[in-house]
């Protein structure tokens, strides 16, 4: 089944308002040229204090070509929880997607499998979409347990989920040793995790595995990029630190579509 890619830009803590604005401008630019119906799903996600002003960017333009996502949110829908961000306060500054469970969180932050879940259910409730990172640690990798803790990742963030809401998720395989190192997980090996990820997907939801779309993400780079979306299961990139210069991201994003074209 031909799923159609995403390439969606983590910009992490960068970027003042300008910053933002010139970035969301530059990248629409570089993706002039192309018709919408040809490019992938390109996604930017800002800090939350860029949300605002990148949206107004995209909605200015005009083109649609590119769609707003946020780093993190909460999961209940308000009260005294000082600091957070809801689902609907994303949703209003026009975000169609919410990165969730990336390592930084879990590692920086201490989120749980369990938060993540939660978060997964509050953005889906709340009409957009997640984005489910998941990864193993360089220790974690050279036990062998790659596979078991990753699976088990999965099975904890969309548990409790219907077949509808997991076929239109995204999950982001992510290797955590891969990120913002420089260092590239080989193309078929990462392939090998996305397709056990898929597997895990249709053992709890049967065909939905064959519509949801699942990422590479780390240290992603134009260089990189068309070898990895030539694998029969990585279904796009989640890009990090080569998302911050609108001509390597866009770059990307034209690379993803040469191979898929």
């Amino acid at each position: 089944m031909s799923r159609r890619p995403i390439i969606a830009g983590n910009w992490k803590m960068h970027n003042l308002m300008q910053d933002a604005i010139d970035l969301t401008n530059g990248v629409m630019a570089g993706l002039k040229e192309y018709n919408k119906e040809d490019l992938p799903t390109v996604i930017i996600a800002p800090t939350f204090t860029s949300l605002y002003a990148a949206n107004k960017a995209l909605t200015d333009c005009g083109c649609g070509k590119v769609r707003l996502g946020a780093q993190n949110c909460y999961f209940e829908p308000k009260g005294a929880f000082t600091g957070e961000v809801t689902v609907e306060m994303l949703k209003d500054t026009g975000c169609e997607y919410v990165i969730i469970g990336h390592s930084e969180r879990r590692q920086y932050f201490s989120e749980t499998d369990e938060m993540i879940n939660k978060k997964a259910k509050a953005i889906l409730a709340g009409g957009l979409l997640p984005i489910i990172c998941c990864g193993e640690t360089l220790e974690q990798r050279e036990a062998g347990v790659t596979d078991s803790h990753i699976a088990s990742q999965i099975r904890k963030a969309l548990d409790g989920l219907s077949t509808e809401d997991v076929a239109k998720s995204v999950i982001a395989y992510e290797p955590i040793w891969a990120i913002g190192t420089g260092k590239t997980c080989d193309a078929d090996e990462a392939n090998r995790v996305i397709a056990m990820i898929r597997n895990t997907v249709r053992e709890m939801f049967g065909s939905a595995a064959d519509q949801i779309r699942i990422l590479y993400g780390g240290s992603v780079k134009p260089e990189t990029i068309e070898e990895q979306m030539s694998k029969s299961d990585i279904d796009g990139a989640l890009v990090g630190g080569a998302s911050l210069k609108a001509d390597s991201f866009v770059k990307i994003v034209t690379g993803a579509m040469a191979v898929r074209a």
